[in-house]
């Protein structure tokens, strides 16, 4: 299907206006569900929004949309990502899976591999968006990402913590050292507001992602609060960011605001 990787690679990525890699320093912050909810809030808009999940090992994206049981097309020219909407389109490795619980036991080659085609060897199209969903940590994908996207554009995702913030901090200097520019940093688990008595209560603390912004010289990009309902609108494949009565889809909308007006300025420097 692919006579040279390299020149598909860049065919498509030229098709593509902004690339975002979203990334996170250690594992359960959010991370897949800030980029799928990303990119489905992107498409809502009109954009023309592709969505790649990189975490090979567990591609978390299909169940989160409610896509699990599609598989993905393709002819001599290539593959068809899922449609999930007329403007967002979603490759993951979970739709290349013999069922839900097969593990995917490779190495760093065989990963090399699979990311060069599902950025190469998929049908893409013109986006004004592809948001990349990374594994957490600084390894084998995201240094893969780093070195196929040159104009990726960092988005860090953490938790009020300390744990979580001191991996966090790794991941922004991973990016810096690659040279790719730092989006910002989104707060997600941000304080809970008690659904009986209406008081917030700081599980996770709050504050540390803004504190980590400032003193990297990174944009803050805002807090995401815990809401029992985010769980559970991943669970059942509807992304939060679509239910306007909560109140972390309304500190999301501000987020993508920001993520929106940082982009285009960082692609017009």
């Amino acid at each position: 299907m692919i006579h040279n990787p390299e020149e598909n690679i860049t065919r498509n990525l030229e098709k593509i206006k902004y690339k975002i890699v979203v990334m996170s320093g250690k594992g359960g912050v959010g991370k897949s569900t800030v980029a799928t909810n990303l990119a489905v809030a992107l498409s809502a808009e009109g954009k023309e929004v592709g969505l790649l999940d990189i975490d090979i090992h567990g591609p978390n994206i299909p169940k989160m949309l409610g896509i699990e049981e599609e598989k993905i097309g393709g002819d001599e020219k290539g593959m068809r990502p899922v449609m999930v909407s007329p403007h967002l389109k979603v490759i993951s490795m979970g739709f290349l899976l013999k069922d839900k619980d097969t593990p995917v036991i490779w190495r760093g080659p065989l990963k090399m591999k699979a990311i060069k085609q599902f950025i190469g060897d998929v049908e893409w199209g013109n986006l004004d968006y592809l948001i990349v969903d990374l594994p957490p940590g600084t390894g084998d994908e995201p240094l893969s990402i780093a070195q196929l996207i040159p104009n990726g554009m960092a988005l860090i995702v953490t938790t009020p913590q300390d744990v979580a913030l001191l991996d966090s901090r790794k991941a922004v200097m991973f990016a810096k050292t690659l040279n790719m520019p730092v989006l910002g940093i989104v707060e997600n688990m941000s304080g809970f507001i008690c659904p009986h008595c209406g008081k917030e209560i700081d599980l996770f603390k709050v504050g540390g992602g803004k504190k980590s912004a400032e003193e990297l010289g990174v944009p803050f990009l805002g807090a995401i609060p815990i809401d029992g309902r985010i769980v559970e609108s991943g669970d059942s494949g509807k992304p939060f960011v679509l239910d306007r009565d909560m109140k972390a889809s309304e500190a999301f909308v501000l987020v993508v605001k920001k993520i929106e007006e940082i982009a285009e300025r960082k692609n017009g420097e």
